[in-house]
Formats: structure tokens, sequence, C-alpha cells
């Protein structure tokens, strides 16, 4: 395999914002005492600093390429679309509905893990983490306060539901870089990967069930109006029939508005101000996230992710160490990126590569690039999975990673499966493969 040049001092900027945000919190106890902006604008700067061959308006423009990536101007979409449907679903009533159906419905100890499962179902349907965590934060938010869970739990296990079908749906971003980039076909990596995965979910719901079944404490279930409910069942309904994220927010957001506004909820005014004040509740992480895309894009051109690639395919002798290689590359270029699916397109070919020299089935590697980059798409506090999520729960990504238990044991049972050897996979035909 023939490989580029990587530089690792160019993952320096990476260093620093981790060192800032993490350290910080860890050394002051107060994740909140350091603001990440600030921890990013610095990182930032550190690594339009680097490289000096180019001049600083050559680097800047570069960072403004990374910031305004696809995926990451749909990412501050969907973040603007999500503040606008959160703020008018909560101001119409519409959450506090929702909570009361919920806790009408399920006991007191089950709420947490029918969000952990409902998280689950409205994210293979979508086909989006994010989609998911924007529909389900609030609610979760409301059912914790009003059931006296953590809070904490229960967001985390919004994100784990997330990750889950993020994981596993066939119209999901991921899903597609990974089939695509290892030539396989969906259905076949989908049953791969829902066998290596099974485990992790059933466990997270095992062990939600037991953090929350002391939980007696008397609850006032009130009155709720499916009226008021709309909005969210119709954001599920336009879930599960695979409509586009930002067209089920935009909607959710028209509903929300036109039922505040028949019953008195809303005037037009009122209405118009509260879409602004939940577009600019999200204003520091679109801030972030423009920030982070351009700092990514640095990392790159300097050689940050090709050093990486470069450090985990240098000693691969066997099957096995081919696949710890691919779990591992897409790990560390999804660390580098925060983006599950720019580490899957990135780690992809070469992922293809190791596959075939150490004759890895596709579906396995498709599957391996898949979950492990979900695992940490999950964990990592800068990713917009944890910040969304976090932004809702108004605490800070570090206080939730402790309990997003799906991504965790993704990440294991996908180690298990590979020293395992499982799933014992027979060798299709080559007229039976196709890419999908």
């Amino acid at each position: 395999m023939e490989q580029q040049k990587g530089n690792g001092w160019a993952l320096l900027p990476l260093g620093v914002f981790l060192v800032l945000f993490v350290g910080s919190g860890i050394i002051t106890g107060d994740f909140y005492k350091l603001p990440v902006l600030v921890a990013i604008i610095i990182a930032a700067i550190v690594a339009l600093a680097m490289n000096r061959k180019d001049s600083l308006n050559v680097k800047v423009e570069r960072f403004a390429k990374g910031a305004g990536h696809p995926d990451i101007i749909i990412m501050v979409l969907i973040f603007i679309l999500a503040g606008a449907f959160s703020q008018v679903a909560k101001g119409m009533g519409a959450v506090d509905s929702t909570v009361n159906l919920a806790l009408s419905v399920l006991p007191q100890s089950l709420v947490v893990v029918g969000i952990f499962v409902i998280g689950a179902f409205i994210s293979i349907s979508m086909g989006t983490s994010m989609g998911t965590i924007a529909a389900l934060g609030p609610i979760a938010v409301g059912i914790s306060e009003q059931a006296h869970v953590s809070i904490t739990l229960a967001i985390a296990a919004v994100i784990g539901g997330a990750m889950f079908g993020d994981n596993l749906s066939i119209i999901s971003d991921t899903t597609i870089a990974a089939v695509r980039t290892q030539k396989t076909n969906m259905s076949d990596k989908l049953k791969v990967n829902f066998f290596i995965v099974l485990p992790a979910a059933i466990i997270t719901v095992i062990l939600l069930l037991v953090m929350t079944l002391g939980n007696t404490s008397s609850v006032e279930i009130k009155d709720f109006s499916w009226f008021k409910i709309l909005p969210y069942i119709g954001v599920l309904v336009a879930a599960i029939f695979g409509a586009n994220v930002l067209s089920i927010l935009t909607g959710g957001i028209v509903l929300a508005g036109v039922i505040g506004l028949a019953d008195g909820s809303y005037t037009l005014s009122s209405l118009a101000k509260t879409v602004t004040e939940g577009i600019g509740g999200m204003s520091e992480l679109i801030i972030l996230s423009l920030l982070i895309g351009g700092m990514v894009e640095l990392i790159r051109y300097n050689g940050g992710i090709q050093f990486l690639l470069n450090l985990l395919t240098r000693r691969i002798q066997t099957k096995k160490g081919g696949e710890f290689s691919i779990a591992g590359l897409v790990s560390l270029t999804n660390l580098a990126t925060a983006n599950n699916t720019i580490s899957i397109i990135t780690a992809g070919p070469l992922a293809k590569e190791i596959s075939d020299k150490y004759s890895i089935d596709n579906r396995k590697s498709a599957s391996l690039l898949d979950l492990f980059s979900c695992s940490v798409q999950g964990l990592i506090p800068y990713g917009a999975q944890m910040l969304l999520a976090a932004g809702f729960a108004k605490v800070s990504p570090i206080e939730i990673i402790p309990f997003t238990f799906y991504p965790m044991l993704t990440a294991v049972c996908g180690i298990i499966a590979i020293v395992i050897g499982f799933p014992r996979l027979k060798k299709k035909s080559k007229s039976s493969k196709e890419a999908a």
C-alpha cells in the first residue's frame, strides 16, 4: 500500500482544544469554568499559526472552506431548526403534554428505558441521530424533571437510542458511506452489524432498568392534550416514512405554530419572537460547529489525518490485526474530525485495501467502520450529538459521557467480535455481490 506523508504535529490544535476543554474541567471540577468557545478559538488560532509556508490569507480561506463544508452547513441548519422547533413546541405546551402522556402510560421505572427504545425507533426510521436528538431531547428533559430521574441519564438514553438507529438505518449517511466504500450489499451489512451490536442494546436496557428500578417517588400526572401532542406525532410519522430531517423539523415548527395560534398560546408576534429565541439558544453550538469544521480542514491539509492513517496501518500482519486496524483507523479519524460520516469516507478507501489484502469480508469491514465511528461519535464531548443533547439538558457534555452506555458497549461488542471472529460469515459468490 502506497502511503502519503503524514504530519503528527498537524494534530496539535486538536490536542490544545482537548487539554483546554477537558483538562480545565478536570482540574477545576467545573467544566463551565473555561467556555468551550474560548477553547476552540485558541485551538483554531494554533491551527492558523502552523504551516508557515502558506500566507495567513490562504490559511483563512482554507479554514473557511472547512467551516463551509456541506456536512457542517447541514448540521448548522439542523441546529437552527431544532432550536426553533424545541422552543415553539415548548411554548404551546407540546412538551408538557407529551411528557404527561408518557408518564401516564409508562411506570416510572421504565421511562428512561422507554426513551432509549423510542430514540432507537425514531433514529432507524429517520436515519439521523441529530434529528432524533432534536425531536426527543426536550421530551427527555421534561420527563426527567417530572419523574425525578437524573437528567444526564435521561439525555444519555436519547443519545444511545439515536446512535443505535444511526448505525442500523438503511437511510443513514454513515451506513451508506460504509457500504459504498467497502463495496458490499446494504442488507448484508445491516445483518452483520445488527448481530454485533444487539448485545450492547440489550445490556443498555438492563443497565437503565437497574439504575431506575428504585425510583418510586410520587409524581403528579397532569392532564395532557392530544391536540398539543400533534407536532411530535407528526414528526414521528414523517420520520417513519423516511422524510428529510430538515423537512421534518420545518413541518414540526409550522404545525406547532399553527396549533399555538389556534388555541391562543401565541400571537403572530409572540410566535416570531419564540422562533428567534429558539434559534438564538443554538448560537453557541452553531459557532462551535463552524470553528471545529475550519480547524479540522487545516488539520487535514497539514497532514494530521494522513498521519493517523499511516500510524494504524504500519504493522498489520494478520486478519485480526487488519480488523483492529480498521476499527482504530475510523475511531482516531473520528476523534480528529468529530464527524462519523466524514471519518468513514476518509478511512473507507484504506479500510477497503486492508480488507482485500487480509481477506476480511466486506460485510465485516463495513460493519466495523460504521459501528466504531458511531461509538466514538456518541462519546466525544465536542461531537454534534453530544453538544446538542447537552444544550437541551443545560449540562456539560462531560457530565453526560459516563451514562452513555450504548456507545461504550458498542465498542466493547465490536472488539469482542474481532477477537472471537464473530459472526462466522460464509463467502458470497461474485454474482451475489453488489454495491448498495
